[in-house]
């Protein structure tokens, strides 16, 4: 089933179920008795306004994503916890207005009848579809080509389950070994080398990557082989890989996967977020104001040279732009630029510098960078050019970190210290990734949250 078909009958299904279970809970409301009501309330002008709530939360939440073999359970975990948050806002809404109009209390309760109502019918429509999806596997309809990249145990597992469940929905094409000099009791074994014209006269669509853990070592080098290619590329992961929680997996029939090529936030979701970076950054420029006019001051005063700091860097899809802060340096061409990251108790760092650098104020600047689109509140640091050119070859599957917008804070700054090293790019590197496979707005309010604290524990540099 294709993603616009999918998206059709989920949005069907949920406008017959939302109201469905709005017209239950409008008769248990009003016509049996239950509560007393001077008036009637409306039936058909509440039931469309929310309805438009519902299709908002759901979006908002992801539950328009195209998730391929999705399982029921997992639907209906996404379902419930959609509806539960949606319903906790209705609550407090209808709070609010109880105590206005100096309401009965009886009947804000009736919330709870509302949820059970809505997570029973929702859900079953979506499980009704998520089944039938599943059907129309296992009859060999909508199956995914694929290939494997392996040549040992783990890549024969995989095709074993493959062969065994058409409802993961893949259809095995063949092996690609990275290892073209190992011997292997494999069938239908391709060189990497040869693999991409066998890729595209298979009409494959899907690479999984199933490697011995000893075989680690050649994950980066295939990534990179493969980045250019438009082709999904999961990875099976180690155990350790996920109890770690380093990495977002999905998982049917005992097979997890990795996606390396994961689908981003929904549009709706992207268009909230926008409105928040832009909201946010106007409203923090304008308070934070009387700070930076006092910082410039203080800069002016005392070393000598411009008050703002403008650097290239790289956005998203290698777009270069301006970034714009504090200067927190002496302006002074004698000092090296040659090294990527800056020293702990770096001598070119002004004695104002290292306030405005533990403080974060010398970053308010880029919610300037925020509005021109440059750049968002929430995402992985943005880096210079030359850095990022370094990076991708120390590096190769760096460039997956350029997927996306980046931003003033991320899960790396709240979870590791500044860059000292190469090693220190690696481990952030891990965070970053992990910030991509599960980009969300409810984890941009955790890191906003994580870094407010970053920022009072006085730990920048």
């Amino acid at each position: 089933m294709n993603r616009r078909v999918e998206l059709i009958l989920l949005i069907l299904s949920d406008f017959i179920f939302i109201n469905v279970a709005w017209t239950l809970y409008y008769y248990l409301r009003v016509e049996t008795g239950w509560i007393i009501l001077a008036n009637a309330p409306e039936y058909l002008v509440p039931m469309f306004v929310v309805y438009l709530y519902w299709i908002l939360i759901f979006s908002v939440l992801g539950l328009y994503q195209h998730w391929f073999v999705r399982s029921r359970f997992d639907e209906f975990s996404s379902v419930l916890k959609a509806i539960s948050l949606g319903c906790i806002v209705l609550f407090f809404a209808i709070f609010i207005d109880d105590f206005l109009k100096n309401a009965t209390v009886i009947s804000r309760f009736l919330i709870v009848v509302y949820w059970a109502l809505l997570v029973f019918w929702v859900s079953l429509g979506r499980v009704l579809i998520r089944g039938f999806q599943r059907n129309l596997l296992s009859k060999g309809i909508g199956l995914k080509n694929c290939v494997i990249v392996g040549s040992g145990k783990k890549a024969h597992d995989l095709k074993s389950q493959l062969d065994n469940f058409k409802q993961l929905g893949y259809t095995f094409k063949g092996f690609i070994t990275p290892f073209p000099d190992r011997t292997t009791d494999l069938p239908e074994v391709i060189s990497m080398q040869d693999s991409l014209e066998y890729i595209a006269q298979h009409n494959a669509t899907d690479i999984l990557i199933a490697l011995e853990p000893e075989d680690k070592v050649k994950l980066i080098e295939i990534l990179n082989f493969y980045s250019k290619v438009d082709v999904e590329i999961k990875i099976m992961p180690d155990m350790y890989e996920i109890i770690s929680g380093m990495a977002k997996t999905s998982q049917i029939y005992g097979v997890h996967l990795i996606s390396v090529t994961p689908e981003l936030m929904p549009i709706s979701s992207r268009i909230i977020k926008r409105i928040i970076d832009v909201s946010l950054s106007t409203f923090l420029l304008i308070i934070t104001s009387p700070i930076l006019l006092i910082s410039g001051l203080i800069i002016k005063f005392t070393s000598p040279g411009p008050v703002f700091y403008f650097q290239e860097r790289v956005g998203r899809n290698g777009k270069i732009f301006m970034i714009f802060k504090l200067r927190t340096m002496y302006h002074d061409p004698t000092y090296s630029l040659d090294t990527y990251w800056t020293e702990k108790n770096d001598p070119r760092i002004t004695k104002i510098g290292r306030f405005l650098r533990k403080t974060r104020i010398d970053e308010i600047p880029q919610f300037i960078n925020v509005i021109k689109n440059d750049m968002s509140i929430v995402g992985p640091r943005p880096e210079q050019p030359k850095i990022i050119k370094f990076l991708l070859k120390e590096i190769p599957y760096y460039n997956k970190r350029l997927n996306i917008k980046p931003g003033i804070t991320g899960w790396a700054q709240v979870k590791h210290h500044y860059d000292e090293s190469l090693e220190d790019v690696k481990t952030k590197l891990q965070y970053e990734f992990y910030y991509i496979e599960n980009m969300s707005l409810s984890l941009d309010f955790k890191i906003i949250i994580n870094t407010i604290f970053v920022i009072l524990s006085l730990k920048g540099r």
